[in-house]
């Protein structure tokens, strides 16, 4: 991979952010269920359109029959080369896999974890649910948990790779604490000081005995480039100041290039504490969520974008990944549209090497039809919005 701070200054660099949808022939292998002719078929389809070589030996692998432990792991990496190659056949400078060796977000970290226990399926959203752990014990990395898939990268990708983590804060923030602040804390006279105190030792163990010796690993297997997830960080705006501090702590010191994804949210909440993260070379921002569908490089035209001054003001510059596809509909975004979110963003900006293009957030609830549609857009876009600037 290229350093990765060259790599970062690339004007209207295009990068993916995290998930996408695993494939109906990985799901149904994973769990033991039967393999039927179409996810055959869809394996074989995917396979020759995105040219991944040698994908016969998955469709011999998944009509085998039902797969032992090691078959499984075969199917996850195969799983992972597709996802690949998706994000490089639409034209992206810097991909990784869609997540396709991992569970999920928070459960992928936790199950790699020492000093958690599993407490159940809480509610997040809607119908959907999620796994909900509590930190009963001391904090640390039982292993490494993402370097199996970023070693399967680093040798398969054809472009440079970012890896996308689950932050500290977010990991705490979605936890129970049954350590740090008890029962007989909420009955003590100065229980509220009590309290932020638990938070922060809690927040602050998280980056330092789990999230950091996890980033460290990566760093010596050559990674260049870790993205910091953070849905959760503005859950408690009175708690950003732990959310910078999480990520401080996280990185300080550590040779790589370091951003964060911000995931949907009122973005003014962040401002001003994460001028204290003066470690992130950049943020990536959904915007696309809440912007207009109508045409126009002004900010009457571009609501969605209305924060963008706030990220362009940071007193240590970073770069600004703008989100311009949303990730919650089916509506492939013409990239004429992409474009004039670009130039709107680089008009603020006054500098196409601070804006990097990206979707608003992992894609893995669309399928990979309308992702890659989505995704060729957005690449196509870039290459309009750079016409237009003669980049």
């Amino acid at each position: 991979m290229k350093g990765g701070s060259s790599l970062l200054s690339k004007p209207l660099l295009t990068h993916e952010l995290g998930s996408l949808a695993k494939p109906n022939w990985r799901v149904k292998a994973i769990a033991g269920r039967p393999i039927e002719d179409e996810d055959i078929a869809e394996a074989r389809s995917w396979g020759r359109r995105l040219g991944v070589d040698g994908h016969e030996g998955l469709l011999k692998l998944l009509g085998s029959g039902p797969l032992d432990a090691d078959g499984k792991a075969e199917v996850k990496r195969w799983s992972s080369r597709y996802g690949v190659r998706l994000l490089e056949t639409v034209g992206l400078d810097v991909v990784y896999d869609g997540e396709q060796q991992r569970s999920e977000m928070y459960a992928w970290a936790i199950d790699h974890a020492d000093g958690f226990e599993w407490r159940g399926s809480v509610r997040a959203f809607d119908n959907k649910y999620y796994s909900k752990a509590a930190v009963t014990g001391p904090i640390s990395l039982r292993v490494p948990y993402h370097n199996e898939e970023f070693e399967l990268m680093r040798d398969f990708a054809r472009v440079d790779l970012k890896v996308p983590i689950t932050g500290a804060y977010t990991i705490a923030d979605w936890s129970f604490d049954e350590r740090y602040y008890t029962e007989a804390d909420r009955a003590a006279h100065g229980w509220r000081k009590r309290r932020r105190d638990a938070r922060q030792t809690f927040i602050v163990d998280v980056a330092r005995n789990l999230i950091r010796p996890n980033l460290e690993a990566l760093i010596g297997l050559g990674a260049k480039w870790l993205q910091i997830d953070e849905p959760g960080g503005s859950t408690s705006p009175q708690e950003l100041d732990l959310f910078v501090e999480s990520f401080n702590e996280s990185v300080r010191g550590l040779d790589a290039v370091f951003s964060t994804h911000l995931c949907f949210s009122d973005y003014n909440l962040f401002f001003p504490a994460i001028e204290g993260m003066t470690e992130c070379r950049q943020f990536a921002v959904g915007f696309a969520n809440y912007d207009s569908r109508e045409l126009g490089t002004s900010s009457e035209a571009r609501p969605g974008y209305a924060v963008l001054p706030k990220f362009r003001d940071l007193p240590y510059e970073p770069v600004l990944g703008i989100g311009v596809l949303d990730i919650h509909t089916d509506f492939v975004e013409p990239a004429e549209l992409v474009r004039d979110r670009i130039l709107h963003s680089v008009e603020v900006f006054s500098d196409p090497a601070r804006i990097h293009v990206i979707p608003d957030c992992g894609l893995r609830t669309r399928s990979w039809e309308v992702a890659y549609a989505k995704l060729e857009n957005m690449v196509a876009g870039v290459g309009l919005a750079k016409q237009s600037l003669g980049i």
